[in-house]
């Protein structure tokens, strides 16, 4: 499978300590982005940040790992992207946890899949 061109990033943020079903939230939208067929997904934890509640969540060492944050990234053909959205909505509301989605154009310049 190969994409190019314009395309589109979702950009979700939300908290490590976030459940669904006993199972970690971003868990839940990696396993169900690969379920829809989607390009790839990406998990990143961050060491430190704050959301709507202004609390500072740090990777400090008299802390361990306090709620840090965690952002996932997904990038595919703008169609694909838009019928995922009401699967993102459903976790969240499922999960009744905070976050913020966001959505912006991408360009893929080299998409190929590999075959090993």
């Amino acid at each position: 499978m190969e994409i190019k061109g314009e395309a589109k990033l979702i950009r979700i943020f939300l908290g490590e300590d976030d459940i669904l079903n006993h199972k970690p939230v971003y868990e839940t939208i990696v396993l169900e982005a690969r379920k829809a067929g989607l390009a790839g997904a990406t998990v990143f934890k961050g060491i430190m940040g704050f959301g709507k509640d202004s609390r500072i969540h740090t990777a400090k060492i008299l802390r361990l790992s306090e709620d840090l944050p965690i952002v996932i990234e997904i990038v595919d053909e703008s169609e694909k992207v838009e019928k995922f959205l009401p699967v993102l909505n459903k976790i969240f509301e499922e999960a009744k946890c905070g976050g913020l989605i966001t959505i912006e154009k991408a360009e893929i310049i080299k998409y190929v899949t590999g075959g090993k």
